[in-house]
């Protein structure tokens, strides 16, 4: 391929809305075939969300809560919450293999919308994202977890747990736009999203017992707000006010760190 191919005049020019759709889901459509070649990552997706499950029921369950069934209400819903945070570190890990490996160059030189490639990972990271959720509430059912509400109370908790993910992974897209090597995306996964995950009440049915400043800290968490309407979604209980602030906190995290990437992503575009 010539330098000449990804001269100025060469560049896609501005298509029309309903060609964008058409590129995003297309690109989209490309990130989950690409499933089939690389199953290993079917794999993580899958492994993963089970051996947080298995391991925190039947290590922490007895414990903390005298069996894994009295357990399993308190961490499912937490464990699929910080699973969605760390599945939206996939879509800055996957933006940035594809722009240091030269995919998004080739992109470039195609009549195609700008930001399919952008909008069209985010979609399909959001469909791995069902997956996964879906893996862990299967496991949950198959180990003595059930939902006590109802199946539009589901769904709900599908709904809010994608909505609240999508703009959480904004995060990762500015952080892959800004690093060269995709394993800086996993490092910031790791420092930022282990804390976050650990200080809220995901693993813990309430913050009672727990020094007051850091009790505050954690009951004003995003993760504890999502944690919270989960558990209310699946097993009863408040939802309302959790599930606003959780998405309160998404949005102001959108707010912040969509134009940054979105800056971000035409500097390197």
């Amino acid at each position: 391929m010539t330098a000449a191919t990804f001269a100025p005049e060469n560049l896609s020019k501005r298509v029309s809305p309903g060609t964008a759709v058409r590129n995003t889901l297309t690109l989209a459509w490309r990130n989950l075939v690409q499933i089939k070649h690389n199953p290993m990552e079917l794999l993580d997706l899958s492994i993963q969300p089970i051996m947080f499950v298995l391991l925190f029921a039947y290590v922490f369950g007895p414990p903390m809560a005298g069996s894994v069934e009295k357990y399993l209400p308190v961490v499912i819903p937490g464990i699929i919450a910080q699973n969605a945070l760390f599945a939206g570190m996939s879509t800055g890990f996957g933006l940035n293999t594809d722009i240091t490996k030269g995919v998004f160059d080739r992109f470039r030189s195609l009549p195609i919308s700008r930001s399919a490639p952008l909008a069209g990972r985010i979609i399909a990271d959001t469909a791995k994202q069902a997956w996964s959720m879906t893996i862990l509430l299967g496991v949950g059912f198959a180990i003595g977890f059930r939902v006590e509400t109802n199946v539009f109370a589901l769904l709900t908790a599908f709904v809010l747990l994608l909505t609240f993910a999508v703009l959480f992974s904004w995060t990762s897209v500015f952080i892959a736009m800004k690093v060269n090597e995709p394993e800086k995306v996993q490092i910031f996964g790791f420092v930022v999203i282990f804390p976050l995950s650990f200080l809220s009440t995901a693993f813990i049915p309430s913050t009672k017992g727990i020094p007051h400043w850091l009790a505050f800290i954690m009951d004003n968490s995003p993760v504890t707000q999502l944690v919270e309407a989960m558990r209310g979604l699946l097993i009863g209980g408040p939802v309302l006010e959790h599930a606003w602030i959780a998405l309160a906190w998404g949005v102001g995290i959108s707010l912040v760190f969509a134009p940054l990437s979105l800056r971000a992503f035409k500097q390197r575009a």
